[in-house]
């Protein structure tokens, strides 16, 4: 998968892994992990998924309606490649915090959903329900923060509760903080994120 890596100064702190939305690419979210933990290693990834020439990290049907099984089969190419990527760059598997923003969110969400080792944590900005029906590995131990817009056209308020429910049930710990400026990912979560990472870490 086409990534950025850079590696940080503190090994001891979690790899982020970065993840964009529709059409974005391996450089969007750079200024974040800046803003969560300037120390950290990053390793940035670009969908593998085209829709109308905009990188995505799985298909869709329609808006808001995934395509299952490309989703289940892009989760686990994501999965393996961070296997992969750890033994490449040197860092700790088991120490991963994705951030996501929208498609990358769905992605991360799911890689919770279907690998109870694929993430120690997540921030979620704007997330949706990756898959309803399936039951989820146990959780306990992992942290997740989800960002979510009270008035998201893309992204319903119920998804993002639902969400939080979802991985509550399967132990893990969740924070959900509302915004109510649409489906934009904004400074305002960014640095609630940032607040909430601190606090997890211990910084």
């Amino acid at each position: 998968m086409k990534h950025i890596f850079n590696k940080g100064q503190d090994s001891t702190r979690p790899t982020l892994l970065l993840l964009h939305g529709t059409g974005g690419n391996e450089l969007d979210l750079l200024p974040l992990a800046g803003m969560i933990d300037e120390t950290a290693s990053v390793l940035s990834v670009r969908g593998n998924v085209l829709e109308n020439g905009m990188p995505r990290f799985f298909r869709r049907l329609a808006e808001g309606v995934f395509d299952e099984e490309d989703l289940i089969f892009r989760t686990k190419e994501l999965n393996e490649f961070l296997d992969e990527a750890s033994e490449k760059y040197g860092f700790d598997r088991g120490n991963i915090m994705a951030l996501g923003y929208s498609n990358g969110a769905n992605i991360a969400a799911s890689l919770l959903f279907h690998y109870k080792d694929a993430l120690k944590g997540a921030i979620l900005h704007h997330p949706m329900v990756p898959r309803r029906g399936i039951e989820l590995p146990d959780l306990a131990g992992k942290s997740v923060f989800i960002a979510a817009g009270t008035n998201d056209p893309i992204c319903p308020a119920a998804e993002s509760e639902d969400l939080k429910s979802l991985l509550e049930k399967a132990n893990a710990s969740v924070e959900l903080h509302w915004e109510n400026k649409g489906h934009q990912l904004t400074i305002e979560e960014v640095q609630a994120a940032a607040s909430w990472y601190r606090n997890l870490i211990g910084m």
